[in-house]
């Protein structure tokens, strides 16, 4: 066949939403966890209302450089576009927006700050708050951290949006800091405090190490902390799964929402004891 015969066909194919070579090769790494860390343990009776009612999901993912998408080959593969196009294979019937707020080198005081600007006028369903890294890369007391991601969790309540926190990467650079562990722990206290889902990056990074799925430097940049189009991969992908059953989850869920594309019928709520307010 010829080179333009080959273009037409490619052509063809995007103009029938079939998946592009990119997507196909994101999809295809390989990036499990086990569900005591994928589940949240809360549900998200907002983020679950919008997709009952099958017009549109609004989510603003606000955060540092993990979330503009630095280490990835290119803006398409930060981790909230291809959220937005798991999202959009669960859910075609939906007008999916995922609007990436992330500025590489931010700490928590600086996007509590940009809430105002870059969060409240996009009238969010879910917002997504990675943060923790820089913090830990620069200082041991997490004190005033703590209280910053807890006033912050408290100003998206109170605008009645469904927040998950997303706490630090797995990378050598956070590693090395010996505070690590109390910024990963604070993120975790405040989301069980405040009955927030959290989205336990550290921890499954770490699965993904230790379960011989991938070596750090697979899911690294060179510069040792910044992830990579595989590791942004599965976090979308995982996320996806996570933010799917604790939808499914909320009261009422079960009769008004369908199916994802593809996909098997909902199962029982997952901890449903435990609902946000």
């Amino acid at each position: 066949m010829t080179p333009r015969g080959l273009a037409g066909i490619a052509a063809a194919a995007l103009l029938a939403g079939l998946p592009s070579a990119a997507d196909a090769s994101h999809r295809a790494y390989r990036c499990t966890a086990p569900a005591g860390m994928t589940q949240f343990k809360v549900e998200l009776p907002i983020t679950a209302r919008a997709i009952r009612r099958g017009k549109a999901l609004v989510i603003v993912a606000i955060g540092s450089s993990s979330t503009q998408g630095v280490g990835a080959s290119d803006p398409a593969h930060a981790y909230p576009s291809l959220l937005a196009g798991e999202l959009r294979r669960r859910w075609p019937h939906l007008t999916i927006t995922v609007h990436n707020k992330g500025v590489g080198g931010e700490v928590a005081g600086q996007m509590l700050a940009r809430f105002e600007r870059d969060v409240m006028p996009h009238k969010p369903h879910l917002v997504i708050w990675q943060t923790g890294s820089n913090h830990a890369l620069r200082r041991d007391d997490v004190k005033d951290y703590a209280e910053t991601v807890r006033e912050g969790v408290k100003k998206l309540k109170a605008a009645r949006v469904d927040v998950i926190l997303m706490d630090p990467q797995y990378a050598p650079r956070v590693l090395d800091r010996p505070a690590h562990k109390r910024v990963v722990a604070a993120v975790g206290q405040a989301a069980n405090d405040l009955k927030v889902a959290v989205f336990q990056r550290f921890e499954i990074m770490r699965h993904w190490v230790s379960s011989g799925q991938h070596k750090v430097e697979d899911l690294v940049s060179r510069d040792r902390l910044h992830m990579n189009d595989v590791s942004y991969s599965c976090i979308a992908r995982l996320l996806a799964e996570s933010l799917d059953a604790a939808a499914r989850a909320a009261p009422a869920a079960g009769a008004g929402m369908p199916p994802p594309a593809g996909g098997p019928p909902p199962g029982p709520p997952a901890q449903a004891g435990n609902r946000a307010p």
